[in-house]
């Protein structure tokens, strides 16, 4: 193993920590956000709008973020992601103790400079990676959210109701995960940002890279994956809760969700060099439709479990093998331009669907279960589009792709 291998499996060890640890407030705040939103909205249709805020803030930091990584390194992109991540917290909690709901949804903009920053951890894992073991340092740097899908709703059962306002307890736990992150990063050997000279190579621009048909695929299926997952995990607390059942419930089957997220990290990598990127990838969407139709099969406890566990692994099969596609099929002085364009594409999708969860599980219907299977039957289209774009690549040849 050559000395840049060694160190790819060093960055991997270290953000498979901050997967685990500062990664917990993502099972956390996809838990409390939309039972706190809807504790404070007016209006119920408005109840998953914190997490679509934080959706939306994560599309917007990722290009500046980004181009940060790309000019001062990662370890300065990652702090200011956690800083504020910690920043958001704070200000929700103060929301949540004042009573305001645009307040709280507003610092959910700001955190979403957190959720940016932990989606460049797989990137960050990839930079001084070989060809050979690139899936499986970015796989393994994923599968710290298993520990993270523990972690945060456990936190969620000891915080939510831990004081006399409901869930500020978990934003200040989450304020404390934050603080970690400067500490922990200092722990990388990220390679110096190279500055760029006149002569240097320029990669191609936003629009020449979108139109690789390699990349285009993997952009489609990687934000169709998130995006789909998102849908319904951001919906799935207020339905468990509709359909009569205990926050901790809602709890234990995010953890569950996240776990399957996470859970198959451990292989994946291996999957897709034995079988290829888009067979995984193709796997992983037939998982997501599987999940949906569970789902609307019934809103008995064991079919919470059973979709949300499909949802975790097929999010886990398209997302990682997108990303492994994308890391594949750009040169070192189209990183930072790639990756930003990628997950700013990603986390619009992702901004859509969670706010149209909302919308969808309280406004259509008139019943939970009604509103329930109108987020799982909306991902029926975008399963299409996905898939009609993996078979449209898969049958090209091979030197146009």
């Amino acid at each position: 193993m050559d000395q840049n291998d060694r160190l790819a499996r060093h960055n991997m060890w270290v953000l498979i920590v901050a997967q685990a640890v500062i990664g917990a407030q993502m099972p956390l705040i996809f838990t409390v956000a939309g039972l706190a939103g809807s504790s404070l909205a007016s209006n119920p249709c408005w109840a998953t709008l914190p997490i679509t805020a934080m959706v939306i803030g994560s599309m917007l930091w990722a290009q500046p973020l980004s181009a940060i990584m790309q000019r001062f390194g990662r370890k300065a992109g990652f702090t200011i992601g956690t800083l504020a991540g910690a920043v958001g917290a704070a200000i929700a909690a103060y929301a949540l103790f004042i009573g305001s709901f645009w307040l709280f949804a507003s610092a959910s903009l700001i955190s979403g400079g957190y959720m940016s920053a932990q989606g460049f951890f797989r990137f960050a894992a990839a930079d001084l990676a070989s060809d050979a073991i690139r899936p499986k340092v970015i796989s393994g740097v994923m599968a710290g959210g298993l520990a993270s899908a523990i972690f945060g709703p456990q936190l969620v059962k000891v915080t939510a109701d831990a004081m006399v306002v409901p869930f500020l307890g978990s934003y200040l736990a989450v304020i404390g995960l934050n603080l970690i992150g400067p500490f922990l990063f200092a722990a990388l050997h990220a390679p110096r940002p190279v500055v760029r000279t006149a002569e240097a190579p320029r990669g191609r621009s936003r629009m020449e890279l979108l139109r690789t048909p390699a990349i285009a695929v993997a952009v489609i299926c990687g934000t169709v994956s998130y995006a789909l997952m998102n849908l319904v995990m951001t919906s799935s607390p207020l339905a468990v809760v509709g359909c009569g059942f205990e926050t901790s419930d809602a709890a234990s089957i995010v953890s569950a969700h996240v776990l399957a997220m996470y859970a198959p990290s451990f292989f994946t990598g291996h999957v897709i060099a034995r079988f290829g990127v888009e067979r995984v990838i193709a796997l992983g969407l037939v998982i997501l439709a599987a999940a949906g139709a569970v789902a609307m099969s019934g809103v008995a406890l064991e079919n919470f479990y059973a979709a949300l566990i499909l949802l975790g692994v097929g999010w886990n099969f398209g997302f990682i093998g997108a990303t492994t596609m994308i890391a594949a099929n750009n040169r070192p002085e189209e990183r930072g331009t790639m990756q930003g364009l990628n997950d700013a594409i990603v986390f619009g999708g992702v901004s859509i669907a969670s706010f149209a969860s909302g919308g969808l599980m309280n406004c259509s219907g008139g019943t939970v279960q009604a509103g329930w299977s109108a987020v799982n039957m909306a991902m029926l289209p975008f399963l299409i589009l996905a898939g009609a774009a993996l078979i449209w690549f898969a049958m090209r040849p091979k030197e146009t792709r």
